[in-house]
């Protein structure tokens, strides 16, 4: 089975369509800020900054 190489416009809008059919508006919103703050923290983790790191840079300027 051929994968495509990328993902356009067109497939993420019946994507978007399906998943508001599926959750509903509300539970999407929710979704997407989880999926967000999860993004975040591993952003962070990956960086290695914890909120410590970050008061000390703070308090070394």
């Amino acid at each position: 089975m051929v994968l495509p190489s990328s993902v356009g416009p067109l497939e993420l809008a019946i994507i978007f369509v399906i998943l508001l059919i599926i959750f509903g508006p509300r539970r999407l919103v929710d979704l997407a800020s989880s999926l967000g703050e999860a993004i975040r923290a591993f952003r962070e983790g990956v960086e290695g900054k914890t909120e410590e790191r970050r008061e000390k840079e703070k308090e070394e300027k």
